[in-house]
């Protein structure tokens, strides 16, 4: 059955300019899974204008009622639990596990969203003026313009909205062309909520146009802040154009996640957080373990359990990959390894988006999985002489989001830690680990800026200096 999803600007539910639509398939058997609005230009002014013309209203909106809205919103999200799950499955081919966790930490980031709304803070400033009480205050910056994928589709748009509506923002969500419905069931539940019209806007478009539509959306003089998660080089073209506008921008890109495993670890804890975070949604996460860097004198003892973790994952996961596109780049990262002497420990190249969970040892520089993000479920094992050479490795990557270092002893651990250049590490934990109010957010080429709780509030309000002067004040002329 396809499901079908609207345009939502200025609290109405409506369609493109033009009845203009594009169609999502399946990736397990490509018959039409959702149709979605194709906006265009007008549209998206529209949605600009509308949430421009609500944020003074919002912004000046106490923080016990967007808390109020907030709350509403995340029950809201919770109560279509089921058509998520259902509109998850259709779109991405996600497992059903994997759509209740997104919608179990959606409703946690709207939470965590309301408890920031008093918690929006300045400062009182000494000053030299006397009688003159100076103030660094925190507000609402205007339409906070957010954008996220369809891996984790309800986790990464909630992300994208929530804290920018706790700090008094209006925002305007510009859903995935491949997953269109389930974010719109998002909007489904904040409009449900109850927000203003205006304050809550969403829009998707058909992939040919996005580039010229989001950057039409950059341009628009309401927009003051922007928030994009996805590929490194689609970042890279989303920083240039907010460069060129002068808008501020968090980036969450790609990721080369580096799982260290030193010679003192426990490699049975060390396989089952390998297992996890390189096969959960089928390696198609931010965080995902796309190295697993292990010292030479326990190489064959934690490969042997790796290994056999991995070989006794239930039925049906990994789960499917996205899309063919996946399916062939990882096709070619194993022929590439294979042929440059890599060792297939586990599965193998596959035909169809039902992919297997595949390890690849002996991996070295020569061969393009070492440094390509392969985002399925295709990972590389390093063997690594010594501690220092496996921090070497673990930094030799132009990404830095996410990290782990397994060992029995912490403060060993701790000081790998400091020295990979990650904007996360797990110590004795997996790679894909998120909590609302963590601040998440990566270096290098995996993008700038952060994510969760008051982390948050850094990156989505304005900080203003304000002064009363209190007394008469003497001036030269």
């Amino acid at each position: 059955m396809t499901i079908t999803c609207t345009l939502f600007i200025n609290g109405e539910a409506c369609a493109a300019q033009g009845n203009a639509t594009f169609t999502r398939l399946n990736p397990v058997n490509d018959v039409i899974a959702s149709t979605a609005p194709a906006a265009g230009l007008v549209d998206a002014a529209h949605a600009a204008d509308a949430a421009s013309a609500a944020f003074p209203a919002w912004r000046d909106t106490s923080p016990g009622e967007r808390r109020r809205l907030l709350l509403a919103a995340a029950e809201r999200l919770e109560q279509r639990r089921e058509q998520f799950i259902a509109a998850m499955n259709a779109e991405t081919g996600a497992t059903a596990h994997w759509a209740e966790f997104n919608v179990h930490l959606g409703a946690e980031i709207l939470r965590e969203a309301a408890a920031l709304t008093t918690q929006i803070e300045g400062q009182v400033i000494p000053s030299n003026i006397a009688g003159n009480l100076a103030m660094a205050t925190r507000q609402g910056a205007g339409v906070v313009l957010g954008m996220a994928p369809w891996n984790a589709p309800i986790i990464l748009a909630v992300r994208a909205i929530a804290t920018p509506l706790a700090c008094g923002n209006t925002v305007i969500l510009k859903g995935s062309e491949l997953s269109p419905a389930t974010q719109g069931l998002i909007i489904d539940a904040l409009a449900a909520a109850g927000f203003p019209a205006g304050v809550v806007n969403y829009l998707t478009c058909a992939p040919q146009d996005a580039p010229q539509f989001v950057e039409s959306l950059i341009a628009h003089p309401g927009i003051r802040r922007v928030n994009f998660t996805g590929s490194t080089p689609v970042g890279r073209i989303i920083a240039q154009t907010c460069a060129k506008h002068l808008k501020p921008v968090v980036l969450e890109l790609g990721g080369k996640a580096p799982l260290l495993v030193l010679d003192d670890a426990d490699i049975h804890q060390a396989a089952a957080g390998a297992t996890f975070g390189a096969f959960a949604n089928a390696g198609q996460i931010c965080m995902s373990t796309e190295r697993i860097i292990v010292e030479d004198r326990i190489a064959e003892a934690f490969i042997a359990a790796l290994v056999k973790r991995v070989n006794a994952l239930p039925d049906g996961l990994p789960g499917s990959v996205v899309d063919m596109k996946t399916v062939d780049r990882c096709n070619a990262l194993i022929d590439d390894a294979l042929a440059k002497g890599a060792t297939l420990l586990t599965g193998g190249k596959a035909n169809t988006t039902q992919m297997s969970a595949t390890l690849l040892d002996d991996v070295t520089p020569a061969m393009r999985i070492w440094n390509e993000e392969s985002f399925g479920p295709v990972k590389a094992v390093i063997r690594a002489r010594d501690e220092q050479e496996a921090v070497r490795i673990a930094n030799d990557s132009a990404y830095g989001l996410s990290s782990a270092v397994y060992s029995r002893d912490t403060a060993r651990a701790w000081n790998v830690a400091q020295n990979l250049q990650t904007g996360i590490c797990h110590i004795n934990g997996p790679t894909v680990h998120d909590e609302a109010q963590m601040p998440f957010g990566g270096t290098k080429d995996s993008g700038y800026g952060r994510f969760g709780g008051r982390a948050g509030i850094h990156e989505f309000t304005e900080l203003r200096w304000v002064t009363m002067q209190t007394q008469p004040r003497t001036l030269p002329f």
